[in-house]
């Protein structure tokens, strides 16, 4: 089965609009035009029969001698298919110029490198010479990296979603040559491929007319708006905590109870979930709210989705137990799971958290960062031709890493290791069921005498594993999601005030500016020292959002100027006045056929929702009542859908916990102010915005503060009214409360 896409939840879910009429259409158009491409199905010359597509797949998968035009792309992923016999073009004018120019349909495919199924199918179909014969006659060929051109994706990823077919990557969508959509799919075993191709090749030369048709048809349904399909408009301002309990009782419904997560398989961490649990938990105090929220955070951190061994998350876990990990390492995900384990542990202190933490940050260290403080991308799932054998251990493989045989029994025990596997192939995944107390005291030793052999065994394994082949890395470094890790390695410092981790955040933030800056605007990718496309909403959304956050562990202004600096950009070139929602892409981008508007949560939050965020906190921060009105607009469009899915809105439902009750405005002055910031944040309040200065700030927050008889002085405010000035954050703390 293809890697799964947790986007398919948000086309046609909700009641109440014309959607529902919408898909029903769309589908019936998908179905006619698939018996169509059945009827159609008798091959062209060129086509390879099944016998040898067969005898084809079971010969030598040698890379070939062809080199097509990708071979000069930056990509990682274009790359690994420049040796491919199809002619591959990377998407550009020259492509679809040459397919008016000769009316040949486009296929399109897209994927990523670290995407398995993506190599499964280069492999099997794409490196096949009798199958690169049919597509090379009878179309215009085009590869694109999902990662580098995320708005060509989100275009023809809800085509095939609004044809009921299923959405996940490799992602395959056949166009005509203006770049309408007309049948699309994701994985296709090789036999089946060749037989589409055929099929889509008849019907084009016999019934063009039909196929030009349903391709009308869909590109109607994505010129749509989201807000126009959902019938979004600004509506009620007042955002109140009855609300957030209605989505927290929606969200409840839906808890697994034993393992944490969503009551579903596979499972995908959806921090922006917790992060809104966590939250709701402070506005409400309901324990049930935080109990799920640990419960997640424990099985994950003790599951085969983390890496046990060398730190750091794998992308999701294909069971319900977050024990066999899909293995490929996003940063993404990362970034934010740092982010959230550090919360969680200034609410806690669970030392789990802070391990998970500082595991993470040295995995980051160790494998995803480039000379010039960039991180890459991801890391593949496959090494050797199968996926996860880097992580994975046979049992007499870590019994001759461990070199000990006691304390290679102890571990087989700790890390459920089993002479058969308990996993493929006698291979063992290792995963923890039990915390570090009850298995010290199970084996009669004490904690510390546990913790230091688990450490000398994560050293051993780790010599170990570095002497097998590593997985595909994709090197280039993404703006959005440097950004995503900035923030991540933020909130890691102000949890643990770790300086470590604020010195690895500020050369990143350099890097950001120095390699990922052209004036005004952001680039999208940077890669063996060049920087290319222009930057989209995410990366104007996640890189202010930790500059925000950069100022407020420093108090460095300039990272606040830069936040503004970026912000103000996108309300210059993306943000659509009679919407009140920005754009996926800047006005000046290359014009797709349908410009799209990102508004439903996913893995990674919406564009939307983290740039109304950011606006209401820069709001706050510079006084600007038109950011915090903008923020307010975009949040009352969503709020029916929020009553009906928070769990695919639930970035939007963290601001919504913002607007239900006062932010707390918190300016400190004074020599000391440094050191009561750290104390501040090591304390769970998330609703609130930091300002402070050793002297003076031009700051709106801080006009007429200053240090009281000599002293460091806190000033806690709210809607700009301030309680008594204090000298102790403990004192603060009480005004909090």
């Amino acid at each position: 089965m293809p890697a799964l896409n947790f986007n398919e939840m948000k086309i046609y879910t909700f009641s109440g609009d014309t959607s529902y009429a919408v898909a029903r259409t769309l589908r019936y158009i998908t179905l006619s035009l698939s018996t169509l491409l059945i009827v159609c199905s008798c091959k062209p010359p060129n086509t390879p029969k099944d016998s040898d597509v067969t005898t084809e797949m079971t010969e030598s998968n040698e890379k070939h001698a062809h080199t097509n035009r990708l071979i000069n792309a930056a990509s990682p992923y274009l790359l690994q298919h420049a040796h491919n016999p199809v002619d591959w073009y990377p998407w550009g004018k020259e492509a679809l110029n040459k397919a008016k120019e000769e009316d040949k349909p486009i296929i399109v495919s897209i994927g990523y490198s670290s995407c398995h199924w993506c190599h499964v199918m280069e492999r099997e179909s794409f490196e096949n010479d009798s199958i690169a014969v049919l597509m090379n006659a009878h179309f215009i060929n085009i590869k694109v990296d999902r990662e580098e051109r995320p708005d060509v994706d989100q275009v023809y990823m809800e085509a095939v979603q609004a044809m009921g077919l299923g959405g996940g990557w490799p992602l395959n969508v056949f166009l005509t040559p203006d770049q309408k959509p007309f049948y699309g799919g994701t994985y296709f075993p090789p036999q089946n491929w060749a037989k589409l191709l055929g099929s889509i090749h008849d019907a084009y030369q016999k019934d063009k007319g039909k196929l030009l048709e349903s391709a009308e048809k869909f590109t109607e349904s994505l010129s749509q708006s989201d807000i126009e399909k959902y019938g979004l408009q600004i509506g009620n301002k007042n955002f109140d905590t009855a609300t957030l309990n209605d989505m927290y009782a929606l969200m409840e419904e839906k808890f697994d109870i034993t393992r944490g997560g969503m009551d579903r398989s596979p499972k995908f961490p959806m921090p922006s979930n917790w992060m809104f649990l966590l939250r709701y938990f402070a506005v409400s105090g309901q324990t049930k709210a935080l109990d799920q929220v640990l419960l997640t955070l424990d099985e994950i951190a003790m599951g085969g989705i983390y890496d046990q061994i060398g730190g750091g998350f794998a992308r999701y876990s294909t069971d319900a137990k977050w024990f066999a990990p899909h293995f490929e390492k996003m940063l993404y995900d990362n970034g934010q799971l740092l982010s959230l384990y550090a919360e969680a542990y200034t609410l806690t202190g669970k030392d789990l958290y802070r391990q998970v933490v500082y595991e993470t940050v040295d995995w980051l260290k160790r494998e995803m960062i480039n000379d010039d403080n960039g991180f890459y991308a991801a890391l593949d799932a496959d090494s050797e031709g199968e996926e996860g054998k880097f992580y994975v251990w046979t049992k007499s493989e870590m019994e001759a890493a461990l070199k000990d045989s006691e304390l290679a029994e102890l571990m087989f025990d700790y890390y459920h290791v089993e002479a058969d596997g308990n996993w493929e192939h006698g291979n063992n995944i290792l995963h923890k069921r039990e915390s570090d107390e009850v298995f010290a005291e199970k084996h009669s030793l004490s904690l510390e005498d546990l913790m230091e052999k688990v450490h000398k065994t994560k050293g051993l394994l780790l010599e170990g594993r570095s002497k097998k082949e590593r997985p595909g890395l994709d090197d280039k470094a993404l703006a959005a999601w440097n950004g995503l890790m900035l923030k991540g390695l933020i909130d890691a410092y102000t949890a643990f005030a770790e300086e470590d981790f604020l010195k690895l955040a500020l050369k990143n933030a350099r890097f950001v500016e120095s390699k990922l800056r052209k004036g005004e605007r952001l680039l999208r990718s940077y890669k063996a020292g060049k920087s290319s496309i222009n930057g989209y909403l995410e990366d104007y959304a996640f890189v202010a959002q930790a500059y925000i956050a950069l100022y407020q562990a420093t108090f460095d202004e300039a990272w606040l100027i830069e936040a503004q600096s970026l912000v103000d950009y996108t309300m210059k070139h993306f943000y659509d006045e009679e919407e009140k929602m920005f754009f996926y892409t800047d006005d000046s981008s290359e014009r797709l056929i349908a410009r799209k508007k990102e508004i439903f949560d996913n893995v990674i939050p919406a564009s939307n929702s983290a740039m109304a965020v950011n606006l209401y906190h820069l709001g706050l921060l510079l006084d600007k009542k038109e950011y915090m009105g903008t923020a307010k607009d975009m949040l009352s469009q969503v709020t029916v859908l929020l009553e009906k899915e928070p769990g695919y809105l639930s970035n939007w439902g963290i601001l919504y916990s913002y607007l239900s009750q006062p932010t707390a405005e918190i300016a400190i002055v004074g020599k000391n102010y440094k050191e009561i910031i750290q104390k501040i944040h090591q304390k769970y309040i998330p609703n609130k915005v930091l300002v402070g200065a050793a002297d003076s700030s031009a700051l709106p927050l801080m006009e007429n503060r200053y240090a009281m008889d000599g002293k460091t002085t806190i000033y806690v405010c709210y809607n700009k009214a301030c309680k008594l000035p204090v000298h102790t954050v403990e004192e603060a703390f009480s005004q909090l409360d």
